[in-house]
């Protein structure tokens, strides 16, 4: 099973997370199966390659609540319908 999950990167006291397509059995730094967008919490900016978004999500893949969050925020789900 697939999740769209946070990875973090970034400096010590700034954190900057890369959401990626991430097997569920694989641990939080481990090796993902695609990057699909940035998020940097400090800044509050977001960076989303919607269309690999939106290919993952139609195969069934799960995004963690956080990521549901952001994708929520930047209205990806609409264009899912």
């Amino acid at each position: 099973m697939v999740k769209l999950r946070l990875k973090r990167f970034g400096k010590k006291q700034r954190a900057i997370y890369r959401i990626v397509a991430i097997d569920v059995r694989s641990r939080r730094q481990g090796r993902d199966l695609r990057k699909v967008g940035i998020y940097d919490p400090i800044n509050k900016q977001t960076y989303l390659n919607v269309p690999a978004i939106l290919y993952f999500l139609e195969r069934g893949a799960q995004p963690t609540e956080t990521v549901r969050d952001i994708l929520k925020k930047s209205e990806v789900f609409k264009e899912l319908l």
